[in-house]
């Protein structure tokens, strides 16, 4: 597969989930519902300086050239250790150069230490300090061939991770290890050139190590036989008791139209097929093809599959809140705003938008075509009672225009930045 392909398949498919219209529908009392629960909204929101700039120092630090210098689809878990592990789905590696760039920019640039154009692995892991500070970078291969953590499966196609959680190994053990949600994509041709999306898996790490175990598969592609309608689940997973809640999406080609659905898995059971249960719109069952969706697509704004879910607040107030793209705008205008959902049970209802948060994005001479999106929170590294958000940038300029040589000619077009939101109680 050609090279520019592999660098736009996280952001192209993110971005058109980002641009879904959905809606939400009626749901029922369930599991994680709060008496008297009146939700949560964004009370005020600030830049989190300090965070961005650690993984452009990280990203900057030529001291090892099979490390990570940019890259999207950003998650992150809390180890035991009071480490960090942050998970990234298409990431450069390679060597950064200092300004000017072969256009006279004053950018860090990026250059292939072996020779030739930078190009992407489909994933990484980047591991932190207590402090924060981003210290090593885990990839597949050697370090003269890195390639991706998560390996590519057999006959081809690729792994996006996404979330992840820190459970026991099993039901009730003291053993625990990391579980990593992913999306396996297959190659694909016309509508699907940028993969077609294929199954849910869940990786185990073994801690504190981090060494990869085991990957399972926990939804097949025979959940749905229209590939446009298949569910990849992991775009949020929210603990909650002895639960975890785990939120998909479909993904039809002919259409921004995407619509969210919701399984759950016991505590230490995640990578337990048999333990998944999906909510039907009324009840947990345990047949994906029954899904029914918890959010669908409709004539209104609403949210993608590229977003993510907290349980936030205590008492009253203490409900579930979802942060995506505001979608209102038409094409790349719809990436520019953040906005919330908030429900009072995990299948919802889920009421809004409300509230908005234009983030700043780097500067660039044709700042129309830098992009922002991928909101996602952070709980293990929340401080003074406000949420660590994180949202990805990128370069989508006209249709044909390759976004390699803008975002390898300005690094900055191809990391995360960071936000600290503060959240309170919404009018009843």
């Amino acid at each position: 597969m050609a090279r520019a392909p592999h660098r736009r398949t996280t952001a192209a498919a993110l971005l058109l989930a980002a641009v879904a219209l959905l809606w939400a529908l009626p749901g029922a009392d369930g599991p994680g519902r709060t008496a008297g629960c009146t939700g949560r909204r964004i009370a005020s929101w600030s830049v989190d300086s300090r965070q961005t700039a650690a993984f452009a120092r990280y990203g900057n630090d030529n001291a090892r050239t099979d490390d990570w210098t940019g890259g999207d689809g950003t998650h992150s878990v809390r180890l035991p250790d009071g480490r960090t592990l942050w998970l990234f789905s298409d990431t450069f590696l390679d060597r950064i150069q200092p300004p000017p760039n072969p256009q006279g920019q004053r950018h860090r640039w990026r250059t292939a230490d072996h020779g030739g154009t930078p190009y992407l692995r489909h994933n990484s892991l980047v591991v932190t300090s207590r402090s924060g500070r981003p210290e090593r970078t885990l990839t597949g291969g050697t370090p003269d061939a890195p390639g991706p953590y998560f390996p590519d499966p057999p006959g081809g196609g690729w792994r996006w991770p996404v979330q992840a959680r820190v459970e026991p190994r099993s039901p009730g053990a003291a053993e625990r290890v990391v579980r990593v949600l992913l999306w396996r994509r297959a190659p694909g041709t016309g509508p699907w050139i940028f993969g077609m999306p294929y199954a849910t898996e869940v990786a185990t790490l073994s801690l504190p190590g981090l060494h990869l175990e085991r990957i399972d598969e926990t939804v097949g592609p025979d959940a749905a036989a229209d590939p446009g309608r298949r569910v990849l689940y992991g775009a949020a997973a929210v603990r909650d008791g002895h639960w975890t809640y785990v939120y998909g999406a479909d993904d039809p080609p002919s259409a921004p139209a995407s619509r969210a659905y919701l399984a759950r898995a016991p505590a230490g059971r995640l990578a337990d097929r048999a333990g998944w249960r999906f909510w039907d719109g009324t009840h947990w069952q345990p047949h994906a093809d029954r899904a029914a969706p918890v959010l669908r697509d409709g004539g209104r704004r609403g949210v993608g599959s590229a977003f993510t879910v907290v349980r936030d607040g205590a008492g009253p107030s203490r409900s579930w809140l979802l942060f995506t793209m505001d979608t209102g705008g038409s094409g790349t205008a719809g990436l520019r705003t953040i906005t919330t959902y908030r429900a009072c049970a995990p299948e919802g209802p889920w009421h809004g938008p409300h509230g908005r948060i234009t983030p700043p994005r780097p500067p660039a001479p044709d700042p129309q075509y830098v992009v922002a999106y991928n909101p996602q929170a952070h709980p293990g590294s929340s401080a003074d009672g406000t949420l660590l958000l994180s949202y990805d940038i990128n370069w989508l300029g006209p249709p044909g225009a390759p976004a390699d040589p803008r975002v390898n000619g300005d690094v900055d077009l191809y990391r995360p930045r960071f936000l600290r939101v503060r959240t309170a109680a919404a009018a009843p």
